[in-house]
């Protein structure tokens, strides 16, 4: 820890927004088994999450905002924002943009009228910020593109609405491919290897940075400072581990590890029309980025599954 940094207290209160996805209700289940109260902010309420939820519309402040008010500790996680999964038309864009800058605004503006500052904020990103960055090595340092609409055009915006947070430590977590069984895109890849299209999409050299739940989740600990072994700086941090894989490599150890043989390669124009037929996005399977983080590596961080052979045996078996 530099001589610069603060010590803050440990959360004993944890807000999620978006906390109903898969990661929110991942991180909101460690937190709870960890004794650390949990306020998960949603549109829809569901009444059979072990969780205390309260409704929000996720653009403006209202009575939710008291979920932030507290004489004990409080964080924030910010996960709120819609599935990248969709066709590229101007529209879905500006939604999917929407999505994520008009509930982070709202919890800024929330934030604001607090007594005291919040203790920590964990406010989501991507490392898909960086669009199609070819064998550039992409890390806290790198430079961010101008002018690309998806997904530059979403995550920039994203980062920036939370800058006047009141809080004392915030980081803003770019995370890869979280690779977990109850994440659409691991189980689309699954679903496509299962039926026979396995194969390499496109040239296959396109790189996939990814991380398994588990490290993820454990960065997130780390960030809100409940890891007695790793403290993370305020400011950007790379949740990847520091071994991508080409899509080529992808391909094949999920063919290997769901017992499918060598399989056809998926040429870049029969993905764009199966993109049409599915609703989605083919510049998702066509390009990609080499990320990993200078910040984890220089404070410690161990992952648990730096392999991706590992973490998929972990997952799928």
């Amino acid at each position: 820890m530099s001589n610069t940094e603060a010590i803050h207290p440990r959360p004993t209160r944890v807000v999620i927004a978006g906390g109903s996805g898969s990661l929110g209700r991942r991180i909101a289940d460690d937190l709870a088994r960890r004794d650390i109260d949990v306020t998960v902010l949603t549109r829809s309420p569901d009444g059979g999450s072990p969780h205390r939820q309260v409704e929000w519309d996720g653009r403006t402040v209202g009575a939710w905002s008291a979920a932030l008010d507290s004489d004990e500790p409080t964080a924030v996680i910010n996960l709120a924002g819609k599935l990248v999964d969709c066709r590229p038309t101007g529209k879905n864009i500006a939604a999917l943009r929407r999505s994520r800058v008009e509930p982070t605004r709202a919890l800024v503006s929330a934030a604001q009228e607090l007594r005291r500052p919040l203790v920590r904020w964990i406010q989501a990103s991507t490392t898909a910020i960086w669009s199609d960055a070819g064998d550039v090595w992409c890390t806290e340092d790198t430079p961010i593109p101008v002018g690309l609409p998806q997904m530059t055009g979403v995550a920039a915006p994203w980062e920036e609405a939370v800058a006047d947070a009141n809080v004392d430590h915030r980081i803003i977590l770019r995370t890869s491919i979280v690779l977990d069984t109850d994440s659409p895109a691991l189980q689309r890849l699954m679903m496509l290897t299962k039926f026979g299209l396995g194969g390499r999409v496109g040239t296959g050299q396109q790189w996939f940075s990814w991380i398994h739940r588990d490290d993820w989740l454990a960065i997130v600990r780390a960030g809100l400072g409940l890891d007695p072994d790793v403290t993370l700086p305020p400011g950007v941090v790379v949740a990847a581990t520091d071994n991508p894989v080409r899509n080529v490599d992808l391909m094949a150890t999920l063919r290997r590890r769901l017992h499918r043989p060598a399989a056809p390669p998926t040429p870049a124009p029969l993905l764009k029309l199966g993109a049409v037929v599915l609703r989605t996005d083919p510049q998702l399977g066509l390009t990609g980025r080499r990320a990993r983080s200078r910040v984890l590596a220089e404070r410690g961080f161990v992952f648990r599954f730096p392999e991706l052979d590992g973490a998929l045996a972990d997952l799928i078996g």
